[in-house]
């Protein structure tokens, strides 16, 4: 019997943990560390209730570098831990308890786009595809060797909540893969090419933020990334903050090509047309308090 002690704190972590104990069989879920609240995700899911209606033994955790914490994962017997969903590095002391390694999940195609809000900054940037890569964990940034990777196509009208879905669906089908393998001593390792790496960078809030002299196809992009399950795009509209939640890129249309940036071309319960930097675009779904009136400035 294969003993896997899991650790997470957001959605993600949530649906494969209810799916590994919705088909265990030659394994078992020994233990999970998990987050009784984050400011960091806005996906954020506590663990503690699914342990307790299965029985499973459960800590409360912010770091995982604590000798008490070590000493009550060591306690669990975990042969392998599942770390999906944990914005911490983990050092050595932890990674070295179970003799099969510690797992760890990146939504990216490693080695390329390491590093934090993945599935964010490919939306922005406009990535035509990405990756769900599970990996063992050392202690670096989704840095070890790789055990898993399927490409995910990411459609021009995909969303985070979108992208994110795509993910999922294709990460429970690897993880049953996984599982098997360390059921069955088949799991095989490939080394990341180091070189080849890169880093995505903590975002903050002013990376969330529209300037209208962007051009229409980066403000969607900017908007597509930023929709639920994440916090929402925003503009700044009479000295607050408005969310914007989903847009249409309209293109270069020439009436409009003197117009400045940030002028309201068209405003109904429908949508806002907004002239950009380059091209014009169509906010549908939005958080102003009032509509701003035809001929205005945003």
């Amino acid at each position: 019997m294969l003993n896997i002690l899991f650790i997470g704190c957001v959605q993600f972590s949530k649906v494969v943990l209810q799916h590994l104990l919705s088909k265990a069989s030659h394994y078992r879920i020994v233990g999970v560390v998990t987050k009784k609240a984050s400011r960091m995700n806005a996906d954020f899911q506590d663990l503690s209730p699914l342990a307790r209606e299965n029985g499973i033994p459960w800590i409360y955790a912010d770091q995982l570098e604590s000798a008490s914490l070590r000493e009550w994962v060591k306690d669990q017997s975990p042969d392998v831990i599942y770390c999906f969903g944990w914005s911490h590095l983990i050092k050595q002391d932890l990674l070295s308890v179970p003799p099969l390694g510690v797992i760890g999940y990146h939504p990216a195609e490693l080695p390329q786009n390491r590093g934090r809000h993945p599935i964010i900054w490919a939306l922005v940037i406009g990535l035509t595809q990405t990756a769900s890569t599970f990996f063992i964990m050392d202690e670096g940034a989704d840095s070890g060797d790789i055990i898993s990777q399927e490409v995910i196509p990411i459609a021009y009208d995909d969303d985070a909540g979108a992208l994110y879905h795509k993910l999922l669906v294709m990460a429970l089908n690897q993880v049953d893969l996984i599982t098997h393998g360390f059921v069955n001593n088949q799991i095989i390792s490939i080394p990341q090419e180091h070189d080849k790496a890169n880093y995505w960078r903590k975002r903050n809030k002013n990376d969330g933020c529209i300037d209208w002299r962007m051009s229409s196809n980066t403000i969607y992009n900017l908007v597509r990334a930023l929709s639920k399950p994440y916090p929402g795009a925003h503009c700044e509209y009479l000295g607050q903050d408005v969310h914007i939640w989903k847009a249409k890129d309209l293109g270069v249309l020439k009436e409009y090509q003197h117009w400045e940036p940030g002028k309201v071309i068209a405003s109904n319960h429908e949508s806002v047309v907004v002239k950009c930097g380059q091209g014009v675009i169509s906010l549908l779904d939005h958080e102003f308090p009032n509509l701003p009136e035809e001929a205005s400035y945003l």
